[in-house]
């Protein structure tokens, strides 16, 4: 499959046409970038691998994500990789990259699926990911020894096959078999009838609590701002924080780098500024 069938094609083409690093050379730039923070050894270590994580993004497409969004993601994950990768372990950086990718792609797809949260913990992964490969699999090898199996029986074959526990089984079940509703939907067929909004209770705190945990939440994420580069703080605060959002190609002009790198640094910037902000449990804020 064509790189470029649905990524962006000036990446795809990038992508392509990127070096293929020796072990040696892959070594060299990690280092660079490990211990003398050089930049253009990062920028040069990732867009050798950014066609593996395109490639990967690809194969989380029938997840109905955008190969966009796909893309990004995977690109994340790539730089995580090279953010914690120990060039002196012996292991080649492709390796390595492909689990922060992989789990990076995960994430945002279980993140994505639904509006409620699909699950979060190692079963539930497995489950989200593997769980009707898995039935369809049991499924067949009973139907060859002619036997039926399906309802509770299946869920409880699928437990064990994936040493999970059955009721993460028949939860997962039930997220997958239905979707998300509308709370403006009414009740009943009839036009007039009441909203399924209208029957939820109001749990807004007061005003005053609302300006107190928004001083909170403000003070978190500037302290997570203080920690990031100022041309990283310039990027967010200009991207992301903005009214009027600048373009990567205007912030690319003001600071004479070019617009995938400009991504890169703003992909870079929301790294650090989940990792601070999870430190200190307001993770969700960049959710």
């Amino acid at each position: 499959m064509a790189l470029d069938q649905f990524a962006d094609p000036r990446l795809a083409l990038r992508a392509r046409r990127a070096e293929l690093l020796s072990a040696e050379q892959e070594g060299a730039l990690a280092r660079a970038w490990r211990d003398h923070r050089d930049s253009a050894a990062l920028d040069r270590l990732i867009t050798a691998y950014m066609r593996l994580a395109i490639s990967m993004a690809m194969k989380f497409r029938r997840y109905g994500a955008g190969m966009g969004d796909l893309t990004q993601e995977a690109a994340l994950g790539l730089m995580k990789a090279a953010e914690k990768f120990d060039p002196d372990r012996g292991v080649r950086f492709s390796t390595y990259a492909m689990f922060w990718i992989k789990a990076q792609l995960q994430d945002y797809v279980m993140r994505n699926w639904s509006l409620v949260r699909t699950g979060s913990t190692t079963s539930q992964k497995s489950l989200f990911f593997n769980m009707r490969r898995v039935e369809a699999r049991l499924a067949r090898e009973a139907s060859a020894r002619g036997e039926k199996l399906e309802g509770e029986a299946l869920s409880r074959a699928v437990a064990e096959e994936l040493g999970v526990p059955l009721h993460d089984v028949l939860m997962m079940e039930g997220r997958l078999a239905g979707s998300d509703a509308s709370l403006n939907a009414t009740q009943s067929s009839d036009e007039d009838g009441r909203e399924w909004i209208d029957v939820l209770e109001d749990d807004q705190p007061a005003p005053f609590v609302q300006d107190h945990d928004q001083a909170i939440l403000r003070r978190k994420l500037a302290d997570a701002m203080a920690t990031l580069s100022p041309r990283e703080r310039l990027i967010v605060r200009e991207r992301q924080l903005s009214d009027e959002p600048r373009t990567l190609e205007s912030l690319g002009e003001e600071l004479k780098l070019s617009k995938e790198r400009i991504r890169q640094l703003e992909a870079a910037a929301f790294v650090k500024l989940r990792r601070q902000l999870e430190a200190q449990g307001m993770g969700d804020l960049l959710r």
